[in-house]
This record gives structure tokens, sequence and C-alpha cells, in this order.
């Protein structure tokens, strides 16, 4: 079964990400390093993870089937996602794919080594309606097409 998996701890659509899944009957499960406030619906599940950089990526990974969706900013954990052919989406509702996942990646490590230099000073755009907006088509488009499939 078809399965939504957040990546929790700075996730901006938790709420939103829920109505999707219920309206589809779908399990959603939200990993996090801490403690989150959730509806308290049986699709929904809570996991805390340990302390740990990667602890809350490396179990969704463990997890993560063929077909279920992972929504994260975490370019990396995105790329793993998908070498287990699952979906991987970001929080504005723009879709990691085959096609962009090498240059985000690359982009990540750019940038990363321009802010350990003190090039650039990191930053994250602001999050806003229009985000929220494209992320909830884009994931009723994902769930319809996944359902369509099985």
């Amino acid at each position: 079964m078809l399965t939504l998996y957040i990546d929790a701890d700075a996730c901006p659509v938790k709420d939103e990400a829920v109505k999707v899944a219920v309206r589809h009957n779908l399990p959603i499960i939200f990993v996090a390093n801490s403690w989150m406030r959730l509806d308290d619906h049986p699709l929904v599940q809570r996991i805390i993870v340990e302390e740990g950089a990667d602890a809350a990526d490396d179990w969704i990974y463990d997890q993560v089937q063929e077909d279920d969706i992972v929504v994260t900013n975490d370019i990396p954990l995105a790329a793993r996602v998908m070498e287990k052919s699952a979906t991987a989406l970001r929080p504005n509702g723009k879709p990691f794919t085959p096609d962009n996942i090498s240059m985000a990646l690359a982009m990540r490590e750019l940038n990363q080594e321009l802010r350990e230099t003190g090039v650039i000073k990191g930053h994250n755009p602001a999050f806003t309606k229009t985000d929220k907006s494209n992320f909830l088509q884009e994931l009723e488009n994902l769930i319809q097409r996944l359902m369509r499939k099985s």
C-alpha cells in the first residue's frame, strides 16, 4: 500500500499532508528527532528517532518502498529514496526527478562550499501561500497517478 513519509523536523506542510492522506485513506508517517504535535487519526503515525544528523533520513530510507512518497527538503535523502523507486517531493510542491536530482546535489555541494568559505551566507527563501498551494496540487496529482498505476 502506498505510504506517505514526512521528513518532519522542519516541514511546513504537515497539516496539509494529513488532509490529503486522510482523503485518500493512506497511512502517513512523520519522522523527526523530537516530539511533534500532530492530529490524532488512525492513519497518522509519529516516529521519534535518536538524535543524529541523518537518523530520520536513515529511518525513512530503511522503510520506504517502491511507489511511496517522501516529503523532504533534504536532497541526499531524496536521491536515496529515488534509488528505491519512491517519489520525493519538496514541501513547496517541486518534485525531485531523475532529470533534476544530479543538479540539485551538485548545487547543494557548491552552496555548502560557498557558505563554508564565507562567500555567501545561508538563507532559505520564505515559504509562501503559493508554495503551499503548489504542494497540495502536486501531492494530489502524485497520489492519483500512483493509485492508478497499482
